[in-house]
């Protein structure tokens, strides 16, 4: 009888063998195949924080910049209605006259970007200033409503990407600048794609660089192509139209009833995230109350999962870290389930609110693709 049991574990020994090396290849699979998925994860992510989550702190900062400013709204009728401003004859008022780096110096309205479509623009064109301060304006360029080029430099991709749509202008489209006292309203007038080092662009006379400047010209800078390497610039040119002043009302190019819906947005119809500019609460918020669940849960169903194993009433999991992670959140699985949602959601915003910004600002290659000012 030993000998026929010696036999058939000679004869069960490679099958025993093949199996255990068919068990110890999908282990490895198995761990292979997460690490890639939670890179492909980590990846959308970092797209979603840099497409997204820096155009809603961008907002914020804005907001901030707008309601220190505290300048007039525009005039309106009895009622509440929109004014129009009447068009102003004569030589453009120029404000401000100067500004200091960071200022708030107007505010950009573009029809054509949206109903609800507004920039601050605000003095220099940093990589800070670009980031969260809206659009940046060319210092050595003149002022809204000055002769000459009233040049200003936009992100056309992440915080906010102010001008992401500049290849929708059409010929005469209105570009529309409002100061604390006056509106500029421009038409666009051409596009140019040119080289980074083509600074000519935003000359007095952009159209002859060698000439002096006769009339007032707006000119919008930004990258080209829109999400890849910026090996270029995308320029639009705008020319000057007519001034109002704001305490007239706003100008026809921007009333609802004159082009189908542009609106002046006040801060109040900010949505909770640009008003909050931080994740910093949410993550807070969202460990209590990933805490009180996982201590309910504990008191009440403690790991019958882990029991089960333990009690070998359930085979041994395969090595996995979000198994592993899963089996050890306590509660029945409706519960589990929760607290994992929780974890993750915790986890996801902390690396917007901390780990992506560190990892743009300090990782070279992260660094050159997302602009991430680290001023």
């Amino acid at each position: 009888m030993n000998e026929n049991l010696s036999d058939t574990s000679k004869h069960l020994s490679p099958h025993t063998n093949a199996v255990r090396r068919q068990g110890t290849v999908s282990r490895v699979a198995g761990i292979v195949g997460e690490i890639l998925a939670t890179l492909a994860v980590l990846c959308g992510l970092y797209v979603i924080w840099q497409l997204w989550w820096t155009g809603v702190q961008s907002e914020h900062s804005q907001m901030e910049t707008r309601q220190a400013s505290s300048w007039s709204e525009p005039a309106a009728n009895k009622g509440g209605e929109e004014k129009i401003a009447s068009k102003q004859d004569g030589q453009a008022p120029v404000q401000p006259q100067s500004a200091k780096r960071g200022e708030l110096i107007a505010q950009l309205y573009v029809p054509r970007f949206g109903s609800t479509w507004q920039r601050n623009i605000v003095e220099g064109t940093s990589a800070d200033l670009l980031a969260y301060g809206g659009i940046g304006h060319y210092s050595q360029t003149q002022m809204p409503g000055q002769i000459g080029n009233f040049a200003l430099a936009g992100h056309r991709a992440g915080y906010g990407e102010p001008l992401s749509s500049v290849d929708k202008l059409s010929e005469g489209d209105p570009i529309v600048v409002r100061t604390q006292d006056y509106w500029y309203v421009y038409h666009f007038t051409a596009k140019k794609i040119v080289d980074p080092t083509q600074v000519d662009v935003i000359a007095p006379n952009p159209e002859h660089p060698e000439q002096e400047a006769t009339k007032a010209t707006i000119t919008l800078t930004t990258c080209e192509p829109k999400y890849a390497t910026a090996a270029h610039r995308w320029i639009s040119w705008g020319e000057l139209d007519y001034w109002a002043k704001v305490s007239d009302g706003v100008p026809t190019e921007l009333a609802a009833k004159s082009n189908g819906g542009v609106t002046i947005v006040s801060e109040t119809h900010s949505s909770p995230l640009v008003k909050m500019g931080t994740l910093s609460p949410i993550v807070t918020l969202l460990l209590l109350a990933y805490i009180v669940i996982y201590l309910a849960a504990l008191l009440a169903w403690r790991y019958p999962k882990l029991e089960a194993i333990s009690d070998g009433r359930e085979p041994k999991p395969y090595l996995s870290f979000y198994g592993w992670l899963t089996r050890h959140q306590a509660g029945i699985k409706p519960v589990r389930i929760v607290l994992m949602a929780l974890l993750l959601l915790t986890v996801a915003c902390a690396l917007f609110e901390w780990v992506f910004p560190w990892m743009a600002a300090n990782v070279p290659f992260m660094r050159a693709i997302s602009n991430y000012p680290t001023v």
